[in-house]
């Protein structure tokens, strides 16, 4: 990403992704994740077909953000939000709430995500009392699923 983002406010979009956004976004995780795991889980969950929504954030057309959405097996349609990045230059902007908050939009059920429950709260998740290999505290979930119900999440993300 060659652009100075810091030089001006820049007005940001969020759309669903395009074929044409795949490189742009692997080298946006690589660097908001500082490695290429979690390219590699959206490049999976593509392949697999378990790619509910994956929606962009831009500027000019520039991918600065990305979130997806891929269903859990779970008692009721349900999602998991995964991953979420914001290219470093642009974080701290509220680019990452609203791509959380459309994901939300976009979402037909509860919706599940591992994470720092501090970057969450302001959405609406709370605490996930949920069997699953990622249970503790941040398993966290917006809207309901029955109390110690089990969630599977896609195969893609046993990689990480």
């Amino acid at each position: 990403m060659g652009r100075d983002f810091h030089r001006h406010a820049a007005q940001v979009m969020i759309r669903p992704e395009v074929p044409s956004d795949h490189a742009a976004l692997d080298t946006l995780l690589v660097r908001a994740f500082d490695g290429p795991a979690e390219a590699r889980l959206l490049r999976a969950l593509r392949a697999d077909g378990d790619l509910s929504h994956a929606l962009v954030a831009h500027v000019e057309g520039v991918p600065v953000g990305l979130v997806a959405l891929s269903p859990l097996q779970a008692a009721e349609p349900a999602f998991a939000l995964a991953p979420l990045a914001v290219h470093p230059a642009m974080q701290r902007r509220g680019i990452g709430r609203a791509l959380i908050d459309a994901a939300l939009r976009a979402a037909t059920g509860p919706v599940v995500v591992l994470g720092d429950p501090t970057v969450y709260a302001g959405s609406g998740f709370v605490p996930a009392d949920l069997a699953s290999p990622y249970a503790g505290p941040g398993l966290q979930i917006h809207g309901s699923l029955p109390r110690g119900s089990a969630v599977t999440h896609a195969g893609a993300f046993t990689a990480l």
